[in-house]
């Protein structure tokens, strides 16, 4: 081996021993998301193993965990033939319809009484079949055409969801597992990261990354995949002397979960149809929070007689359907390309599309972000494109359908002025974004500096909306951020749409923005790369303005977050007589905070600990909860992992607090936050 280790299995039953061992912990960091050492402690058990091996070929066995590495590459993919067919779903796309499917269940089966269905959101992946001889894995297949699919064993065996020998004892003596192979979104972006990195393509949806992952030749690529699998019913059986499987499709779920499976968190058990809307709603609700993509909702008569009472069609079992989501991908033709301006200057190519229904809304417009992007996908006007929606993300052109192109499709040819005021448009060495060089002269610059200055996180500055700050700037009454602070009654009653009642509301908001914080006012000044988060580290670090417009970037670099480029843009913008100006200006109209108390990590009573908020707090907004936890030390995230250290839950709570449930997070309410902060701010 290359890597040197003194540690040796000193006989076949220590190394078999070692096998087991590891197994443990690869269950309790791939599927239960909770590992019980650390990674450094894994690799030197992994490196013991692997110096067992090489030293004894004949000691290795077919779910040892060097298996997971990846094979020789294989020439061709064998064919499979399902033992009992893969069959598809059904659809319902309405409530109607899923009321449809239920009547016709309780129909042919002679109920009246109601039916009861498992819930599971339905991932979007590739869906596969997992053959275990005895508890050990023995082939892996694609599901195909659902009667024929491909041998990918040595593929599915890299997968650390997927265990290689079951845990436990009363094992089936040949038990089939079906499940989903699905990549999670973080590492979806991880993989389109370093596809970047090497101007190499990048996957265009986390569905096409599992697939393409999935059928490759040589495993070892596979290995380096982040894929998961999620498993979701139990196929061909042979049960040998094993116990009888439950009589119901959730426990059976349970059931490969103690087998070392991974299943969905989410899944849960409706009493009725009326509590499968209300499930599908919940999911719904909460889709783009959750660490994957789904496309719906399957729902299933848990009762496994039930079940083959009602049979199946020719494609799909009648006992169940998937409920879908409105697509978040659909085809539509890009017809023109304009250009919009952002309060940094930058130029950003818009397509405006034929108008399509995906994800929910119909979408006219998406980005193309720079001329990198719009380089990458080769995107032409003209073309037929992929658009794609997901919640609240701004739709965005994923690939070109080429073979659709006309001939008359034209170039995108990026502007050399601005459109808005006509100065220059230039492009940075080192940088993919052209930008507007006029400054706040360009109307554009100052519309969306003003808007994000009285934004929420900023100012928050009541009923000043985007519309109206279009109003302020076309009518000449402001052009910088102070002028906010002197308008006058009559002018603003003047303005379209607006009354003096209005008119005075909005002078109000203004007046009680004045009281402000060092982090809100340094996050609305709308510095280069400054986030609500440095602004907040800024403050802290520095606890005043007059500091930290005196700050070099060698002292910048001292905080957390602030890296070189950073730090050069917070320079350069204090270092500019029109920003120091604009300063003075908006503290002489009265923005006034309270200097913050400069504290060492040793005063951070919650440093390196990790919160999570969720459901409803009654007595403080979730904001003023995280700014407060934030200014003792603490991190707050937006999702549950097993480096969460205290999850606070609110009436409402889902999906989040039942995670922490099952990784044995300290969960605490609200009184007990607010405890908490009382102790520590005396």
């Amino acid at each position: 081996m290359s890597q040197k280790n003194n540690e040796q299995c000193a006989s076949r039953e220590e190394y078999q021993q070692l096998v087991s061992q590891l197994q443990r912990y690869s269950h309790e960091y791939y599927v239960m998301d909770a590992p019980s050492i650390p990674d450094a402690e894994y690799d030197r058990l992994f490196r013991k193993l692997q110096a067992a091996e090489e030293a004894h070929p004949d000691w290795t066995v077919s779910d040892s965990p060097s298996q997971r590495v990846g094979g020789d590459a294989l020439d061709v993919f064998t064919q499979v033939q399902h033992r009992l067919p893969m069959l598809s779903l059904g659809n319902a796309f309405d409530d109607e319809e899923l009321e449809d499917f239920n009547r016709r269940n309780q129909e042919r089966l002679g109920l009246s009484r109601d039916i009861e269905y498992a819930c599971e959101p339905k991932l979007d992946g590739i869906a596969v079949s997992l053959m275990y001889r005895n508890g050990v894995l023995e082939q892996g297949a694609t599901r195909g055409d659902g009667s024929t699919g491909e041998d990918i064993t040595q593929n599915v065996k890299t997968i650390g969801s997927i265990p290689l020998r079951l845990q436990g004892g009363d094992v089936p003596d040949v038990l089939e597992v079906r499940g989903e192979i699905y990549m999670p979104k973080e590492g979806f972006a991880r993989l389109n990261q370093t596809a970047r990195d090497k101007g190499e393509k990048e996957f265009v949806n986390p569905r096409n990354a599992a697939a393409g992952s999935l059928r490759q030749l040589d495993s070892k690529i596979t290995a380096s995949r982040p894929l998961e699998m999620c498993a979701y019913s139990v196929g061909y059986l042979e049960i040998g002397n094993a116990p009888e499987l439950p009589d119901n499709h959730t426990d059976i779920l349970y059931k490969l979960q103690e087998w070392g499976f991974l299943i969905n968190a989410q899944m849960q058990v409706a009493n009725n149809i009326q509590g499968c809307m209300a499930y599908y709603k919940k999911i719904a609700d909460i889709r783009d929070e959750l660490s994957y993509d789904i496309d719906g909702i399957v729902f299933k008569v848990n009762s496994s007689a039930q079940q083959q009472a009602l049979g199946f069609v020719s494609r799909a079992p009648r006992w169940a359907v998937a409920y879908k989501f409105p697509a978040q991908e659909e085809l539509t033709v890009l017809q023109d390309v304009e250009f919009q301006v952002g309060r940094t200057g930058a130029i950003t190519p818009v397509a405006r599309l034929q108008p399509v229904f995906v994800g929910g809304v119909t979408v006219s417009n998406a980005t193309l972000h720079n001329r990198d992007e719009v380089a990458r996908l080769g995107v032409k006007i003209g073309d037929t494109v992929i658009i794609r929606r997901a919640g609240d993300v701004i739709p965005q052109v994923v690939s070109v359908v080429t073979e659709r192109r006309p001939d008359d499709a034209r170039d995108i040819e990026f502007p050399d002025h601005c459109p808005v005021c006509d100065s220059p448009a230039v492009s940075k060495e080192g940088e993919v974004v052209v930008r507007c060089t006029g400054g706040l002269i360009c109307a554009a610059q100052r519309k969306e500096a003003l808007k994000h200055f009285v934004s929420r996180k900023a100012m928050d500055v009541d009923g000043l909306g985007d519309k109206l700050v279009d109003q302020l700037v076309e009518n000449g009454l402001v052009e910088s951020m102070a002028d906010l602070f002197h308008l006058e009654l009559d002018a603003v009653s003047a303005l379209e749409r607006m009354a003096e009642k209005s008119a005075q509301n909005l002078l109000d908001a203004l007046e009680q923005s004045k009281q402000s914080s060092l982090p809100r006012f340094l996050f609305a000044l709308g510095i280069r790369e400054v986030g609500e988060a440095t602004a907040r580290n800024l403050a802290q670090h520095f606890g005043n303005l007059p500091a930290l417009m005196k700050a070099d970037a060698e002292q910048l670099l001292e905080v957390g977050d602030v890296g070189p480029i950073m730090a050069e843009f917070i320079v350069s913008f204090f270092a500019d007589e029109r920003n120091r100006e604009e300063v003075a200006r908006l503290q002489a109209a009265g923005i006034q905070w309270p200097d913050i108390e400069v504290k060492s990590d040793d005063e951070l009573p919650l440093k390196d600990l990790t919160y999570v908020l969720t459901g409803t707090l009654e007595q403080m907004s979730r904001n003023e909860a995280k700014a407060a936890l934030q200014e003792l030390g603490a991190k707050v995230a937006g999702s549950v992992s097993a480096k969460t250290s205290v999850l606070v839950a609110g009436p409402g709570a889902g999906s989040k607090l039942s995670k922490a449930q099952d990784l044995g997070i300290e969960i605490i309410d609200e009184d007990a936050l607010i405890a908490l902060l009382k102790q520590h701010n005396g």
